[in-house]
């Protein structure tokens, strides 16, 4: 499916809220099965596909499909009442588990020299 053909509110059916407001963009998702079933809308066919190597939170999966978060939480809260998605919330970090602050710095300078 090309996303420069196919606007984004089309692969929604022009839906833009998800069924359920648990998702955001740090949730987990997994495909319920190894195979895609018959039936699933080609958006849906393609979030499986991208899953099927394993769990993404929400945010990256709306990455590689080059749609923004809004839509693939429509397209994701669908999956999940059809029973093809596994959700999990993100994991809180407790206080002394933060990440070292050098260490994201340079990270952050790391991606700003990509640009």
């Amino acid at each position: 499916m090309n996303r420069r053909l196919i606007p984004p509110y089309v692969w929604t059916g022009g839906r833009t809220r998800p069924s359920r407001n648990v998702l955001d963009r740090l949730t987990v998702l997994r495909a319920a099965t190894d195979r895609v079933p018959s039936g699933v809308s080609p958006a849906g066919q393609r979030v499986l596909e991208i899953l099927r190597a394993g769990a993404l939170p929400l945010a990256e999966v709306a990455a590689h499909l080059s749609l923004p978060v809004s839509f693939v939480k429509v397209l994701a809260s669908d999956l999940f009442d059809e029973g093809l998605l596994i959700v999990r919330a993100p994991t809180p970090v407790e206080g002394d588990q933060r990440p070292d602050p050098q260490l994201l710095e340079r990270v952050i300078r790391g991606l700003r020299a990509l640009q």
